[in-house]
Formats: structure tokens, C-alpha cells, sequence
């Protein structure tokens, strides 16, 4: 298989599983428990349907909106994820180039393999930093001065991780950061001599972000489950969000929230925007899906903070639901980590390009000439 048989986002799955050890590739595709809540998280789009008018005059249509304060070409979020130069050795540097194409929102995490000074200098499209709130108060702080001075968009604090989820596939292959060579996953490295040769002979894996203040997953290998538990604050709450905010001073978004009453919360501390989010299906098991939660948290609301529906994108149709639900805009991580994996910036590049034209051609058969007509009578639940 090749980039050019690639025509949706379950052919660079397919494609990055042929390229990748499957303990790589097991990290980037798995989730936790009995990993109900990650296919939830896609097929909860099919239980609505969307409704088109015709002879609507769609000659000239515009997919651009503003997202917390800055303009985007798509109503897309490129979300942030983990270890990228473990899945391709270009790592975070091909998808903060193709979002500059694109001119779309490129989110970073806080385990980065590239560092916020790095991709703070890349381009004049929009960026988010996604903290994890450690610990260690002066990793905390040296992050946000970081951004600061890097002039990063957004901070977008992550809630949902006070525990590691039970990653199960991680366990069986013992999938670490960074990664091992273990008896159990050593012939999968050796079948895969392109990717093991270019983890092995390029730049020596890091995490710039972290590795001033704590040795855990650059140094010393550690599960990303043992790391959200004995690296992260477990006592993060709604005050320390509040401070956290006032501190960065600038546009600021909560990741991982899924209640009314957490979304009402955000409001009163001043947020601008929340993520629904419950991590890929990676914490809780069993959680709604993020588009399940649109609707009732845009009814209590909307119009008061920005909404982002994170997670379980695969299709253009997907992100226009979501925004006829009540969403701003619609965010995801592995639509593009498989087409990294698969290809590097081609293959982002490509699988952007391919969203773009989705989304642009499901809009002129909706029969709307801009993202703000999709309202709620476009859509009907079974």
C-alpha cells in the first residue's frame, strides 16, 4: 500500500500499521479498558442524520471562522499529541509545517519531542500548547513563561488526566517513553528496518519541554500510564485552573471537559473556550463521546465560551454534524498521528487535503455557502 491508495483516514491507518512496530503503533491506535468509549467516540456521529436543501447557489462557498480569536481556513483543530518523533522522525515539525499550509490551528503537548521555542518560530498560523499540570511547580511555571515568550495563541489545560487510563495494548507490548527494546517487542523493531533505523540514527529522542525539571520518559523510560500518575498534581482543581489562567494571561482553553455543570464552571473562571473531550478513549472507559455531549452543553452555554468537539473525527460529514450540533469547530489527534506514522508531511498533508475537500464538498451538497448555516435543523437523531 502506498500514500497514493491513502483516500480516507482509515486507509493511513491501514498504511501506518504496514510501517510501524506494532508496539508504535498499538500506542497511537489503542485506548483504555475494553476501548469502548474510542469507537463510541466515531460512531455516535452515525446516530444523526443531516438533512441538505438544494438549488442553494453553491458556486462560491467559504469554509474559514474565527476560533478563539484567530482566523482558520477550516473549522478543523489539528489537536495535540504525544511523542510524535516516535511515530515518524519528522514528529511535530511535518504537522506544525502542514498546518502552516493550511493555515489551521497545530495544538503541541507538554511531551512534545520538539520544543515550544522551536515550534513557536514556525510559521504565523494559530498554536496551542496543551499543559499537564505536574507536580513540580517550577516545570508548571518554566512551560507558561515558554509560552509566553514563544507567543503561543492558546494554553489549553488538560483536566482529564489526574490518573493514567489502563492502556492495555501499552501493558501487553510494554510500550514505554521513550521506547524499549524488549525480548516480547524485539522482533516486531527488527521487521520494521526503516523506522528502527531512523529512531536509532537521527536525532536522539527527547522531551525539550520536560527535560529541564524531571528525567521521566526522556531519561528513564516510564509507561505513559505510570507517568500521568506519579508525574502529574492529582490535587488540580477548579482554583488552581483559575490561577493557572491568570497566570498565562492569554487566550485560554480547558481540554477534557464532558458535564454541563464542568462547562458551566469553565464560564465563571473565564475560559475561553473548552475542549469536550475524554482523551481518545484513553481515561475512561466508558465515557460519552464528545459529540454526544454537544448539544447539551451548547444549550447551557453557547454563546458564552467557544466549544470544540475533540475527538472521533474521520470525515468531513463528522466535523459538519458537530457544528450543527452546536460546536464552534471540531478537533482530532488521529486522523492525523496515523497519516504522520504512514507517510511524515506528505502524508498530513494529504490527509488535511482530503478533510478539505470533504468538507467543502459536503457543505455545497448540504447546500450551505459558509460554516454558520449549519444550524440545527440540518440534522435529525434516529
Amino acid at each position: 500500500m502506498r500514500l497514493s491508495d491513502c483516500h480516507n483516514i482509515a486507509d493511513f491507518r491501514r498504511l501506518a500499521k504496514q510501517r510501524l512496530p506494532w508496539p508504535v503503533f498499538d500506542y497511537i491506535d489503542g485506548a483504555a479498558d475494553d476501548e469502548l468509549t474510542k469507537s463510541r467516540n466515531t460512531t455516535a456521529f452515525d446516530d444523526v442524520d443531516l438533512v441538505p436543501d438544494v438549488l442553494a447557489g453553491v458556486e462560491t462557498i467559504d469554509t474559514s471562522l474565527t476560533v478563539m480569536g484567530r482566523k482558520s481556513a477550516l473549522p478543523l483543530i489539528l489537536s495535540p499529541t504525544a511523542l510524535q518523533r516516535v511515530f515518524h522522525w519528522q514528529g511535530e515539525r511535518a504537522v506544525a509545517r502542514a498546518a502552516q499550509k493550511f493555515n489551521l490551528w497545530f495544538g503541541i503537548s507538554s511531551l512534545a519531542t520538539v520544543s515550544i521555542e522551536e515550534i513557536g518560530a514556525m510559521g504565523d498560523n494559530p498554536k496551542m500548547f496543551q499543559l499537564y499540570v505536574h507536580k513540580d511547580k517550577g516545570l508548571n511555571r518554566s512551560m507558561i513563561e515558554r509560552c509566553q515568550a514563544a507567543k503561543f495563541d492558546a494554553i489549553a489545560l488538560t483536566v482529564d488526566t489526574i490518573v493514567g487510563g489502563k492502556r492495555e495494548r501499552c501493558l501487553r507490548s510494554g510500550f514505554s517513553s521513550p521506547p524499549r527494546f524488549t525480548p516480547s517487542s524485539l522482533l516486531s523493531y527488527a521487521l520494521k528496518p526503516r523506522w528502527a533505523l531512523d529512531y536509532v540514527f537521527r536525532e536522539k529522542f527527547a522531551l525539550p519541554n520536560l527535560d529541564t525539571h524531571v528525567s521521566a520518559g526522556t531519561g528513564e523510560a516510564m509507561s505513559i500510564q505510570r507517568y500521568f500518575t506519579e508525574m502529574l498534581d492529582q490535587s488540580l482543581d477548579w482554583k488552581m485552573a483559575a490561577q493557572i489562567r491568570e497566570e498565562w494571561g492569554g487566550t485560554f482553553c480547558l481540554k477534557g471537559v464532558m458535564s454541563v455543570a464542568d462547562a458551566r464552571r469553565a464560564v465563571e473562571i473565564g475560559a475561553d473556550a473548552i475542549m469536550i473531550s475524554n482523551h481518545g478513549g484513553r481515561q475512561l472507559d466508558g465515557s460519552r463521546a464528545p459529540f454526544d455531549q454537544v448539544r447539551e452543553i451548547a444549550d447551557a452555554v453557547g454563546g458564552q465560551i467557544e466549544i470544540i468537539c475533540d475527538g472521533g473525527v474521520r470525515r468531513g460529514t463528522h466535523v459538519l454534524k458537530a457544528m450543527a450540533s452546536g460546536a464552534t469547530c471540531a478537533s482530532g489527534g488521529r486522523l492525523y498521528l496515523y497519516a504522520l506514522a504512514a507517510a511524515g508531511q506528505p502524508g498530513v498533508e494529504r490527509a488535511i487535503t482530503i478533510l478539505k475537500e470533504e468538507i467543502e464538498r459536503d457543505m455545497k451538497l448540504m447546500g450551505v455557502t459558509s460554516v454558520d448555516q449549519l444550524t440545527r435543523e440540518r440534522l435529525r437523531w434516529r
